[in-house]
């Protein structure tokens, strides 16, 4: 078994550039379980960057010290490019670090109980609540409201405030993990928690918190989910190779994807909206076009590739995250063959890989030239993506896909070439 099939050599692939990590320090008699960095996230507006660090622990750190620290590109004034940095998280008793003059403050969150999910969520004022004949809130969200959703082992949410590090909400109805979070990118504060109570639950932050709508389809636990980026689809990935889209005007299931053999564990949408990643234990991510429900790519990590009957178990290549570069280019995969390979959509060979034992997780920073990794030990490790310049047609592709369906590209009066462009059967 191999991580690359025989037609590529894994000394012509890339080396994606380390630039750094945050590390934990360990405790003489520290549990080997329970330090788990099982989700690292970036808020939307690229102000911080957080993970669970273990022990109940997570960390809020503006995202310009991590860049200071890490010299991303060429360098910046007063560091050195050349080597990675590293920032070592020395505090874990919860607190806020005093920051810098004019830098937004660093954060130290207790969260109770082990954290599986992490999402933020910002506001937009002029977004109503989808709930109806609302005249009180608790809470009143401004322009620049920044919130962090944290999802614990006791089935809890537990809502925080960015900027200030204070627990704004407690959510309590699922009766098992909180594996992942997410909110809707409309800026609603409309809120998804998926769990292995094999049930997503819909919470509306800007009614307090209240809960919208049960959603239930999954046979076994709900392992992630991700909104489209209009927020009118939601996909929710789970065990027994589950992979569902749900209508979030109506709440209702629109369809399921076939094609995985094993547990799905990751999902996202591409910038567009237009693809779908998925991520399984049965070595591959696939590349979907789901509003078709056809698989456009996949994106295999063994070879050759098991047999469907054997698919996951003792492979060593389970995949255990996909993350989508912002320039709707790029692809991100963590691996259990310790490798982060970066691949681009137009091939089916990683275009660099990186070492990284025990990742469980990865996310891109928001203008996409970070990539990040959680591990198992509680730290997470940083790369540059690779980088290349985005063609015309495909930046005009992304706007257009931003506004139209495969099935209304498809009625347009164009050739059917640039038909197959558009609705990337022809990447």
């Amino acid at each position: 078994m191999a991580s690359f099939p025989d037609s590529v050599n894994e000394n012509d692939i890339g080396k994606a550039k380390f630039i750094g990590e945050l590390l934990v320090p360990v405790a003489p008699f520290d549990q080997k379980s329970g330090r788990e960095a099982w989700t690292v996230a970036f808020a939307p507006n690229g102000s911080y960057f957080a993970w669970s660090q273990g022990h109940r622990i997570v960390r809020l750190i503006p995202w310009t010290k991590c860049l200071d620290s890490f010299s991303v590109g060429h360098g910046e004034e007063g560091t050195n490019a050349l080597s990675p940095r590293h920032l070592s998280r020395q505090s874990s008793d919860g607190g806020q670090v005093v920051p810098a003059a004019g830098q937004p403050p660093e954060h130290t969150i207790d969260c109770g109980d082990i954290v599986w999910g992490l999402a933020f969520g910002s506001s937009v004022p002029e977004k109503h609540s989808r709930c109806v004949n609302i005249e009180w809130h608790r809470f009143k969200f401004g322009q620049d409201q920044l919130l962090l959703a944290t999802g614990l082992n006791n089935g809890r949410i537990k809502i925080w405030d960015v900027y200030t590090g204070k627990l704004l909400l407690n959510l309590m109805d699922h009766t098992d993990v909180v594996r992942d979070l997410t909110f809707a990118p409309d800026g609603s504060l409309m809120l998804v928690s998926a769990s292995r109570d094999k049930t997503l639950r819909v919470w509306d932050l800007k009614d307090d918190g209240n809960m919208v709508k049960v959603l239930r389809g999954h046979q076994n636990w709900v392992y992630c989910s991700a909104f489209s980026p209009d927020s009118s689809i939601l996909c929710s990935v789970g065990a027994g190779k589950s992979v569902f889209l749900w209508n979030m005007d109506k709440f209702t299931l629109i369809r399921k994807l076939e094609g995985h053999h094993h547990d799905v564990v990751s999902c996202e949408f591409s910038p567009d909206g237009a693809l779908l990643a998925t991520a399984s234990y049965d070595t591959r991510v696939i590349v979907w076009d789901h509003d078709k429900a056809t698989i456009l790519l996949e994106l295999g990590h063994l070879f050759p590739p098991p047999s469907p009957i054997f698919a996951g178990g003792a492979n060593d290549r389970w995949v255990r995250s996909v993350s989508f570069c912002p320039d709707g280019r790029h692809i991100a995969s963590v691996t259990d063959d310790r490798l982060v390979r970066f691949w681009s959509i137009e091939e089916r060979a990683p275009l660099a890989i990186a070492s990284v034992s025990n990742g469980l997780c990865c996310a891109f920073s928001a203008q996409g030239s970070v990539l990040a990794a959680g591990t198992r030990d509680g730290s997470v490790h940083f790369w540059e993506c690779p980088r290349s310049i985005a063609s015309l047609q495909h930046m005009c592709r992304m706007a257009l896909r931003r506004v139209m369906s495969t099935q209304q590209v498809e009625a347009l009066a164009i050739p059917a070439l640039l038909c197959d462009y558009l609705t990337y059967k022809v990447i």
